[in-house]
């Protein structure tokens, strides 16, 4: 009785640890798959970005992948945030998220906190307003938040700048900075830089040639809208110098059309001169309250080393190269002025 008894269990207890040893194997290869294998889904892009906004609930997130389409599944991407408790430790920011990452490395990303950095950059800015805009096109905050800053009061004290002069601190570069970067901090940020830049080398030299570190830069902006070309910023430069030092007024067209606002000008007529506005350069002397563009490093350094001679004038040349014709007394700066008015009219351009 016995010895069948024991035939008869035998195969059952095999069968048995059969089906443990496969459904562990099972069980095995599905949890890897749920942990490793790929499941981001980016079609045709082999990297793509997700911003996770401050204050996003595990929820949003999901339904901002459902949205863009990141996972091949997301109900297993579900199961495993839930196991790794990533609901309760969502992280804001911009993440970068490559094409057949597992949902284990994806999770861990997006919990970790580690953005990638935004490139912030910012050029051919004239406006506080533009400013704004172009800063929050690329970060999480808006436009009305940076205006504001930039207004404070205490903002201003603190930088000893003015409502005219703030847009001096954004010096044009490309800086790396989180996306969630808050206005204040990137205030702070712009601080540092704007000191880097205006060591002790350079603030002596302002001083030797009778500026401020304002008016240098907001003489720099005049000089950028003036001509693209470096090798006659200085050499513009030194006319302007020349004026100022003589009390002459500046006479400067790109202040006008700051003057104006409408930076389609593109040829400053009489009437235009006719605008009462500290920004009138024809009307009102000296440097005028603040920059019409974001001054680019080059062209502050090309005033602060800028080239001496007498000129006191310039026109741009009727080759429409770029570049200027210089004089030095009012009948040659006339004779100049002729020949490009010439050139303008055989083009047609009379705006």
């Amino acid at each position: 009785m016995s010895k069948n008894r024991s035939m008869f269990f035998h195969p059952l207890l095999l069968t048995v640890l059969i089906a443990i040893i496969v459904c562990g194997v099972l069980l095995s290869f599905l949890f890897y798959r749920v942990v490793y294998t790929p499941n981001t889904d980016l079609g045709n892009r082999e990297v793509m970005h997700l911003y996770i906004p401050s204050g996003s609930s595990y929820e949003d997130v999901r339904q901002l992948m459902e949205e863009e389409n990141i996972l091949a599944s997301i109900r297993t991407f579900d199961w495993l945030a839930k196991k790794k408790n990533y609901p309760n430790r969502v992280q804001p920011g911009r993440y970068r998220i490559q094409e057949e990452m597992g949902n284990n490395e994806l999770i861990n990303l997006l919990r970790s906190g580690q953005q990638e950095p935004v490139r912030l950059t910012f050029t051919n800015i004239h406006t506080k307003g533009q400013l704004a805009g172009t800063l929050a096109s690329q970060l999480e905050t808006d436009s009305l938040s940076i205006i504001r800053l930039l207004n404070d009061e205490e903002i201003l004290q603190e930088t000893g700048l003015d409502r005219a002069t703030i847009k001096l601190l954004f010096i044009p570069n490309t800086y790396e900075v989180y996306w969630t970067t808050s206005p204040g901090q990137l205030l702070s940020r712009m601080q540092r830089e704007y000191r880097a830049f205006w060591g002790e080398t350079r603030r002596e030299r302002a001083s030797e040639i009778g500026l401020s570190t304002q008016e240098v830069g907001i003489l720099a902006s005049i000089i950028q809208r003036e001509t693209s070309k470096q090798d006659e910023m200085a050499r513009i430069a030194g006319v302007y110098i020349n004026r100022l030092n003589r009390g002459i007024l500046l006479q400067a067209d790109p202040t006008v059309v700051y003057a104006h606002g409408d930076f389609s000008i593109g040829r400053v007529l009489n009437r235009h001169l006719e605008i009462d506005s500290p920004y009138n350069t024809y009307k009102y002397a000296g440097l005028p309250p603040g920059p019409i563009t974001l001054p680019e490093p080059p062209v502050m350094d090309a005033v602060l080393n800028y080239e001496e001679h007498n000129y006191l004038y310039f026109s741009a040349r009727e080759d429409f190269s770029g570049y200027h014709n210089f004089a030095e007394t009012y009948a040659e700066h006339l004779a100049n002025a002729r020949r490009y008015r010439q050139a303008l009219n055989e083009r047609r351009i009379f705006r």
